[in-house]
């Protein structure tokens, strides 16, 4: 029996980690996290830390070694290239985590939270596409609040993916994010035991 795996994204700060986190308790589903993996890829003594430190300096470390991803956002939030570079170092590293999980996992069903799908071209990983959206206003101020940043902060991450529109448009499933709780867990139910419900 083939595995079937779910392709979870949709815009920053849409909700994929509610749903992600519904699947695991109510399904028992083992949920495999680009972000854990994209963290892995420049922990301490990582090829990939190592060259990042080279291209950016000494700066681009905090005072135990690790990276300062806040110094480091904002370099690659306000550059197309320089955000194109980190990238190709980093997608191929989640990428092969993804092959080897999926390989030794023996669930026949596994979902995978990338919130790059489309972008990073992982959609070959997943046997269908799960999108999480929300109003482009919710989504702008839930950023803001989670990550406490400024509106132009906030604006220039979002504007770094496609659009939940463009996401939305190339999925199996969309999930509706904009009213309760309960609603959206209801969406989820739905599609994972019957999708043609939706």
């Amino acid at each position: 029996m083939n595995k079937r795996i779910i392709g979870l994204t949709g815009g920053i700060a849409t909700g994929k980690t509610t749903v992600a986190n519904y699947l695991a308790s109510a399904y028992s589903l083992p949920i495999l996290d680009a972000d854990i993996y994209a963290r892995d890829a420049v922990s301490i003594g990582s090829p990939i830390l190592d060259a990042i430190a080279q291209r950016y300096g000494q700066q681009i470390l905090l005072a135990d070694g690790n990276l300062n991803r806040k110094y480091l956002g904002e370099i690659i939030f306000n550059s197309q290239e320089e955000r194109n570079w980190v990238e190709q170092l980093i997608h191929p590293y989640v990428r092969d985590r993804f092959l080897k999980e999926i390989a030794d996992s023996p669930a026949q069903t596994l979902v995978l939270v990338v919130p790059l799908l489309f972008e990073a071209g992982m959609t070959d990983l997943v046997t269908e596409i799960w999108v999480v959206s929300c109003d482009e206003e919710q989504q702008l101020q839930r950023l803001i609040q989670r990550n406490n940043l400024t509106k132009e902060q906030a604006q220039a991450r979002i504007q770094t993916q496609l659009t939940i529109a463009e996401k939305a448009a190339r999925a199996k499933v969309v999930l509706d994010n904009t009213n309760s709780l309960e609603e959206l867990l209801k969406q989820v139910d739905a599609a994972f035991i019957d999708p043609r419900l939706l």
